[in-house]
């Protein structure tokens, strides 16, 4: 009779909240958006050295050589899942529920079965939707090791577990936050870039909030054609929408040197939007305008003004990056030669014209 082989393992496992209920709604919506996620998780499951056992409909089975790896790739899968979510319905929105546990495995072929399973399952279905609960066991070995707060929730009695477990739950350092913590903050690219945060609806009115995003939507569009700019995507700063943001804050956090925010606010048939363009270094105003316009037909506003806000942004920009680079010093003396002798052809050849 061959011999049980067992390991020690860290494992991970996740569903989504309300599943049935999503698919219900929507079926095929639902597999499209769980296949997306799934995909946009995989290369994070990968970087923090986990294995996937396992899919079962809407659940996941994960396996890590290390805690500390297992609870810091729950914490970026919430967070992953929230900037997805950004902009979405409340009751379209995929949320995960996570559970981890440290304990023994049983190995049979690719698969991962016994009691360590089995808790890790019992604590992802006490965590509330967006949240990761984690055992006794795997808080001791990564208290100390990770930026989290954990709440002791007390002494749990698990379905099918015969005794009570120690349970606590993970969240990121800022706990009403899931964005990119400050140790992933992306440095400033090479080339100009901006984000577009979501446009405050000033009318009182909830259902202008689809024009609001929409408004949003299409001047990313639009910034996105200027082949020069790097524009940020809207799942990334659609996590900034109905809160109050520091500029600067929100510019180290995405890696931008430009953010462009705005308001919509409606009057009747007519609507008021207003723009302005803020360099998320310095927190200087680089412009600012209003556009009037009549909703009897919203989809030609949003295009008209998306397109005009693009093409006054892309000379303020230009203007801004012009005077950017004048006021840095050089400290190639190459460069500074052959400026200087380009300097002198215009200088002589506009001389020779006149």
């Amino acid at each position: 009779m061959a011999s049980t082989t067992r390991r020690l393992a860290a494992i991970l496992a996740a569903d989504i909240a309300g599943y049935s209920r999503l698919m219900g709604a929507d079926e095929v919506g639902t597999v499209q958006a769980l296949r997306e996620h799934r995909s946009a998780a995989d290369p994070l499951i990968a970087q923090h050295g986990g294995r996937v056992v396992k899919t079962t409909g809407d659940g996941l089975l994960i396996e890590f050589g290390s805690v500390v790896g297992a609870v810091e790739c729950a914490l970026g899968l919430q967070r992953l899942a929230a900037e997805r979510n950004a902009g979405s319905a409340a009751d379209r929105r995929m949320e995960w529920r996570m559970g981890v546990h440290l304990g023994d495995v049983l190995i049979e072929a690719d698969d991962i079965l016994g009691d360590g399973v089995n808790i890790a399952a019992r604590l992802e279905g006490i965590a509330e939707p967006g949240g990761i609960c984690i055992s006794d066991d795997a808080f001791r070995q990564v208290r100390g090791k990770i930026e989290a707060e954990f709440a002791d929730l007390g002494e749990q009695s698990l379905k099918n577990i015969t005794r009570p477990l120690r349970v606590y739950r993970v969240r990121p350092v800022s706990a009403s936050e899931l964005r990119l913590a400050p140790a992933t903050r992306p440095p400033l690219p090479d080339k100009p870039s901006i984000a577009v945060l979501p446009f405050a609806n000033m009318s009182g009115d909830p259902e202008q909030e689809y024009f609001a995003d929409g408004m949003v939507e299409e001047i990313i569009t639009a910034l996105s054609r200027i082949r020069w700019l790097f524009v940020i995507a809207r799942n990334s700063t659609f996590t900034y929408k109905g809160k109050a943001v520091d500029v600067k804050q929100v510019g180290r956090e995405l890696g931008v040197r430009y953010v462009l925010e705005g308001s919509v606010r409606k009057g009747g048939q007519r609507v008021r939007i207003t723009g302005q363009l803020i360099d998320a270094v310095t927190g200087a105003h680089l412009w600012a305008d209003r556009f009037d316009g009549s909703l009897e037909d919203i989809f030609e506003l949003q295009d008209k003004v998306a397109s005009s806000v693009a093409g006054v942004i892309e000379p303020a920009l230009q203007s801004a990056e012009t005077a950017r680079s004048v006021a840095r010093p050089t400290i190639d003396l190459t460069a500074y030669d052959l400026y200087l002798r380009a300097h002198a052809l215009v200088f002589y050849s506009g001389a020779a014209n006149t």
